[in-house]
């Protein structure tokens, strides 16, 4: 299926080279290890962390705060707040930029959120991580280089996605968030071979445009 691709907009990147040690240990860095660090800030959660993942592919850096913020961007607390930050720390401020540059790359061309509907008010994120980094390897309790189908969306359309996703492939659940998440969608990570990871979140992708298309399934007596 071809859907619409919502490419998320980088609101604000900087960079750290010699963090204060209290400030790296705020954010969960080692000062034994970190001197610099790099931050991002997102309109869109989901692609950040998979490019924060991307980031510890390409780069001698750790992934050392992450969070989405509460009920989205369009509720956000300032024009470049975003919907999330992101936080990469390295031992110095060459490792941090090639972070933020394949961190960067991911957001461009690669991780995104699609529109399952004709008019854009339905968003999800079928998305197929081919090899994991270290970071969302270890949130998710697989190896790094295993694949994952990081799969969201709205609640109903989740739970009616991620049901069509477990039953259209031989895929496991490795960790699912319920509703309400932060930004009152829901999510969840499945792992199996890549052409598994592939087909649900094919079968993911097409049970969310279905509720979309038909919300109720019909009257009840």
């Amino acid at each position: 299926m071809i859907l619409d691709r919502i490419v998320p907009r980088v609101l604000s990147v900087r960079r750290l080279p010699g963090a204060d040690p209290t400030v790296l240990r705020a954010y969960g860095a080692d000062p034994e290890r970190h001197r610099a660090l790099g931050l991002v800030t997102v309109d869109q959660d989901d692609p950040t962390y998979v490019a924060l993942d991307e980031a510890t592919k390409h780069a001698r850096v750790d992934v050392v705060f992450a969070r989405s913020f509460y009920a989205g961007s369009a509720h956000a607390s300032g024009a470049l707040s975003g919907e999330i930050l992101g936080v990469i720390a390295g031992a110095d401020a060459d490792d941090v930029d090639e972070g933020l540059a394949a961190l960067l790359r991911c957001l461009e061309h690669d991780a995104c959120f699609y529109a399952a509907n004709d008019r854009g008010t339905i968003t999800m994120f079928p998305h197929v991580i081919a090899s994991l980094g270290h970071y969302l390897s270890a949130q998710a309790g697989l190896q790094p280089g295993d694949p994952m189908a990081y799969l969201v969306a709205p609640p109903m359309e989740h739970t009616m996605g991620l049901d069509a996703a477990l039953k259209g492939a031989h895929v496991r659940a490795a960790k699912v968030f319920l509703p309400p998440t932060e930004t009152n969608f829901a999510a969840a990570w499945l792992s199996g071979d890549l052409p598994n990871c592939q087909a649900a979140a094919e079968a993911y992708a097409a049970a969310v445009i279905d509720v979309g298309r038909q919300p109720t399934d019909g009257p009840r007596r």
